[in-house]
């Protein structure tokens, strides 16, 4: 009931911000006015969107109780990113480097874990599991690379950077793509353990009826 009323929330978080968002679209083509109040309430709206799509995608898997570390997490990040990300537009004040580097560290991490926890609700077999490995090892190594460029890498010289990020994406995309016909296949193919159980256990019951149709007929007799 709890994970059922926290993915109600986002989801009517989500169903407001969009409605704001839309309201102002109109409003600016009406009336042609879109001063830093709106751009504020617009900046505003659309964390909000982001923030409960990602406690969507956590609560999503929360639900299934196949994990609860994971979800939590995200969904604690992305509350914490969404707040800090307000105070960044709403304060007059300029916020510090490292505020900033630790919005963007707590949204890139909720970003992740939310990731994880889409692609951890579908039900793979043995042979398919390496595709799940594989997604946790693209999406947590580019996390962590991205988290080395927001604290550490100063110098972006050279073309290396966007190539070894494009390659963890693509491969990051390929293994979304294909998880959910893992999972389609994995449903829908007989597993031969379960027939074979199936088919021992219906033998022992045939050796039962067997054994009872024998005494009753020594019994007649």
């Amino acid at each position: 009931m709890g994970n059922l009323n926290l993915r109600k929330i986002f989801l009517f978080l989500l169903i407001g911000s969009v409605a704001v968002s839309a309201l102002l679209g109109i409003g600016v083509i009406l009336f042609g006015d879109f001063g830093e109040l709106e751009t504020k309430i617009l900046l505003t709206t659309l964390t909000v969107t982001v923030t409960s799509l990602l406690g969507l995608a956590c609560g999503a898997y929360l639900e299934t109780e196949g994990g609860k570390f994971l979800p939590i997490v995200g969904i604690f990040l992305a509350i914490l990113s969404a707040v800090m990300a307000a105070v960044v537009i709403w304060s007059s004040s300029r916020e510090g480097e490292y505020f900033v580097k630790t919005m963007m560290t707590a949204t890139l991490l909720a970003v992740s874990c939310s990731h994880i926890s889409l692609l951890s609700i579908a039900h793979l077999e043995k042979k398919f599991l390496w595709s799940r490995y594989a997604a946790h090892a693209a999406v947590w190594t580019l996390t962590a690379f991205l988290f080395y460029l927001i604290w550490f890498e100063k110098d972006f010289a050279g073309d290396w950077i966007p190539r070894f990020i494009g390659v963890l994406s693509i491969i990051i995309a390929a293994l979304t793509i294909v998880t959910p016909l893992f999972h389609k296949l994995s449903r829908n193919t007989p597993k031969t353990e379960d027939i074979d159980a199936e088919i021992e256990r219906l033998k022992q019951r045939i050796e039962e009826l067997e054994k009872q149709k024998a005494e009753i007929s020594e019994n007649q007799t």
